[in-house]
């Protein structure tokens, strides 16, 4: 039996699913959901020549929230600039830890999992202050993937009982180690997005064995840049900014009436 090691958030730090939620139309039509949360907000999807983009608030914190449309546990494969969350490590999906969530089931991850019990804050960066320009590895920065693998069922024989088909490990993740952020000032316009490691929050997480399908369900893919770069691409429209020249060349000098007295100086 293929089984593969997935990292799973503690019950009491997941977000429970709406339990007012249309279930039946998650059986019939499943399709996860993967969000960015900034300020406990999600943030707008833009759709863009097959991808999906958002926008990075520099400087801003941001959370992954994902949802588990299946009537069975998924194992989610969850990067963020090429970088396991759980142990930053760059693999396959197939062979990445996991994030396990129960069916139906809503988790947010706000963070690199830097131990059994705590993790440091998603932070929208330059590329220059990233974690992954701290680790070396630049290749995938921009981009937040998110793959869904649902549970095999289970098939409990009379040599094993349903307690065995579940196997614990107890080797914790991997810790991530943040380093000095690299390379010089640029200006807004040159500058892209990447993530940081941000401030230590408390995350616990335990680890299971699961019995996983071999092919992903669903694969989830986003971009992420600054709204410059977001429009050098086309996806939003230019910011309109006043031509100083052109209201330089609409003064008119004289205004009818007396001169006013500004407030302060009254």
């Amino acid at each position: 039996m293929n089984h593969r090691l997935a990292c799973l958030v503690a019950a009491g730090l997941a977000l429970a699913a709406d339990p007012h939620a249309d279930v039946s139309a998650s059986v019939y039509y499943p399709t996860p959901t993967v969000e960015i949360l900034v300020g406990g907000a999600a943030q707008r999807q833009y759709p863009y020549q097959g991808r999906w983009y958002v926008e990075a608030a520099k400087g801003h914190e941001y959370a992954i929230r994902m949802r588990n449309p299946y009537g069975v546990r998924v194992a989610v494969a969850l990067s963020v600039d090429g970088l396991n969350t759980i142990d930053a490590r760059q693999t396959t999906a197939s062979k990445a830890r996991k994030w396990v969530l129960d069916p139906y089931e809503t988790v947010t991850i706000s963070g690199w999992q830097t131990s059994q019990t705590e993790a440091r804050r998603f932070e929208f960066t330059t590329e220059e202050r990233s974690y992954g320009q701290a680790l070396g590895k630049t290749a995938n920065l921009g981009v937040i993937s998110a793959v869904f693998f649902r549970e095999r069922t289970p098939i409990v024989t009379s040599r094993e009982s349903a307690a065995d088909s579940t196997r614990r490990s107890a080797a914790p993740p991997a810790v991530a180690r943040s380093g000095e952020a690299l390379g010089n000032a640029k200006r807004a316009d040159e500058e892209y997005a990447a993530t940081g490691m941000g401030r230590r929050t408390d995350h616990a997480v335990t680890q299971v064995w699961l019995d996983l399908e071999d092919a992903p369900a669903q694969t989830v893919n986003i971009r992420y840049e600054f709204r410059l770069q977001l429009v050098k691409l086309g996806i939003l429209p230019p910011t309109s900014t006043p031509d100083p020249l052109d209201r330089r060349e609409r003064a008119r000098g004289f205004e009818p009436g007396f001169a006013p007295v500004p407030p302060s100086l009254r």
